[in-house]
C-alpha cells in the first residue's frame, strides 16, 4: 500500500481518525510534523504515522501511528512504524523515541527499548507532543521507548 504525505487540506480528517483511536492530536498541523495516511479504496484513513525532529535532526519523535481498529493484526502497524522509521533515519535522525503506554510488546518487537522520559524529554523538549505532556503534567504517566536508527538498518 502506498502511504500519502498528510497536507493541510488532510488535517481534519487526521485529527477526527487519531480521535476515534485515543492518540494525541497536538501539533498536527505543524510544519514540524511529518505525517503520512494510508487509505482504503473508499478514501477513508485506514493507518497514519509521523515523526518530529529535535532541532539539530539526530533524534526523532515517532508519533501518530495507528491502525483502524477492524485492520490490525495483519502487519500495518510494522508497515506504518517502519515507514517512519525508515524515513527519520534517512532525514539524518540517529536515535527514536516514542511514548506508549499500551503498546510496550509492539514497540519492542520492532526494537525499541524502555527509556528514561526525562531523558527524552530533554533531547526533544522542542517537539509538540513533549511540549503538551510537560505543560499538563501528562509527561509523568507516560512511558518512554527508543532505539537507535541506523540507515541501513531502518531501512528493510
Amino acid at each position: 500500500m502506498l502511504f500519502k504525505q498528510v497536507a493541510v487540506a488532510d488535517i481534519e480528517g487526521l485529527r477526527r481518525f487519531l480521535g476515534e483511536v485515543d492518540l494525541t492530536l497536538s501539533g498536527l498541523d505543524a510544519p514540524t510534523v511529518k505525517l503520512w495516511t494510508e487509505h482504503d479504496p473508499d478514501g477513508s484513513i485506514i493507518g497514519s504515522t509521523g515523526y518530529e525532529l529535535s532541532p539539530n535532526g539526530t533524534h526523532a519523535l515517532i508519533r501518530s501511528v495507528a491502525v483502524a481498529p477492524g485492520r490490525r493484526a495483519a502487519g500495518a502497524g510494522s508497515r506504518l512504524a517502519m515507514f517512519a522509521i525508515s524515513d527519520a533515519a534517512r532525514s539524518g535522525a540517529s536515535h527514536a523515541w516514542l511514548f506508549s503506554r499500551r503498546s510496550g510488546p509492539f514497540w519492542q518487537k520492532l526494537g525499541f527499548e524502555p527509556a528514561d522520559r526525562d531523558e527524552m524529554a530533554a533531547v526533544l523538549a522542542q517537539t509538540h507532543q513533549v511540549r503538551l505532556f510537560t505543560e499538563t503534567g501528562q509527561l509523568r504517566h507516560e512511558v518512554a521507548w527508543s532505539r537507535r536508527l541506523e540507515l541501513h538498518q531502518a531501512v528493510r
